[in-house]
């Protein structure tokens, strides 16, 4: 049987008030009786119901991140930022895997304001702003995190992905580049798309053109096939630099353009496709994996830890009522490394 709080009160010979006065405000009790309080806890084995307490309050001290993708070494890194400046504040990070569908997204969603919790950080899979609507209008304070809200209904946190692309862009015509493709997808993701938007613009100004490769997910298994896909093209039709719309899928393109016959240093021999000599390659986000690949991976790089550090600084002025900073907007950074000749 489980032990009450009147089970700590009658052990200590105290009321059950100053029971709940040692846990929440034991400032407000002597010492003396605070010691004693505290040694029927550990006597009886006390666990408070924290879970039962911060729904009678009205609020839990939980903050929900939900992030499109948790293998994803960018999404933990924020998660990590959000964590650290929940945790200045005595609140805590839940983060779930929307896993890039809609279905698991509004089930998080519905969770989170089931449990009351303080406060929802999302990247959603696409504008859901009727959804996010419905929990801002139930009192939970929402925040989009790398994605940048379009109007006045959210705050948010993101970097500038037209930006990002156009310098990835402008990077690989550069160092001579001409015959560019873009793999990543799917664009309804709006950093894809974005990303793609800045790399167009600027291979336009450039008067050349971008070719898009499309994939079905932003992973390493998707950049392998990409890449596999780009080998097997008579090396006349093979683009010579390729921008990839994140490192993972940036790492699959390299370690298919390395390993895979055909390339230079497969084990037959065959072929003479070299990283950066035949395809210079770029990813996004310069997760921690890029700097330690076979050939460095040149990447733009993402404050992950600051994006969602910020994210939780937002929430928490909506929280005291004060008017948070509408759209917080970073400016991404090229980081060059061995893949484009760095």
């Amino acid at each position: 049987m489980a032990i009450s709080v009147r089970d700590v009160a009658d052990d200590a010979g105290v009321s059950v008030g100053t029971v709940s006065n040692v846990l929440n405000r034991p400032e407000k009790v002597s010492p003396d009786t605070v010691a004693r309080v505290l040694a029927s806890i550990e006597r009886l084995g006390f666990v408070r119901n924290d879970a039962a307490r911060q729904l009678r309050a009205g609020r839990s001290r939980t903050i929900g991140l939900v992030v499109l993708d948790v293998r994803n070494p960018f999404f933990t890194e924020v998660a990590r930022g959000a964590e650290s400046r929940a945790a200045e504040h005595g609140l805590s990070v839940l983060v779930a895997n929307s896993d890039d569908k809609h279905d698991r997204e509004s089930t998080y969603l519905d969770l989170f304001e089931e449990q009351r919790v303080f406060g929802v950080l999302v990247t959603p899979v696409s504008e859901n702003l009727p959804r996010l609507m419905r929990m801002r209008d139930h009192g939970i304070p929402t925040v989009l995190v790398d994605r940048e809200s379009h109007d006045a209904s959210f705050a948010s946190v993101a970097v500038d992905d037209v930006e990002g692309g156009r310098i990835a862009a402008e990077h690989l015509l550069s160092i001579g580049r001409r015959r560019i493709a873009f793999v990543g997808g799917p664009v309804t993701i709006r950093q894809v798309a974005d990303r793609l938007a800045g790399a167009q613009a600027a291979i336009g100004a450039a008067d050349g053109r971008l070719e898009f490769i499309g994939t079905d997910a932003l992973t390493v298994e998707e950049g392998r096939r990409a890449g596999r896909g780009i080998l097997a093209r008579d090396p006349r039709d093979r683009p010579d630099a390729v921008f990839a719309a994140n490192d993972l899928l940036a790492l699959g393109l390299l370690q298919s353009i390395v390993m895979l016959p055909g390339s230079s240093t497969a084990a037959d021999g065959r072929g003479r496709v070299r990283v950066p000599g035949d395809i210079a390659l770029i990813g996004y986000d310069d997760i921690d994996f890029a700097s330690s690949a076979v050939i460095p991976l040149s990447s733009v790089r993402q404050p992950a830890e600051l994006i969602g550090s910020t994210a939780v600084d937002l929430l928490l002025e909506i929280e005291r009522g004060e008017r948070p900073r509408e759209h917080v907007v970073f400016q991404p950074e090229l980081v060059v490394r061995g893949s484009t000749g760095g």
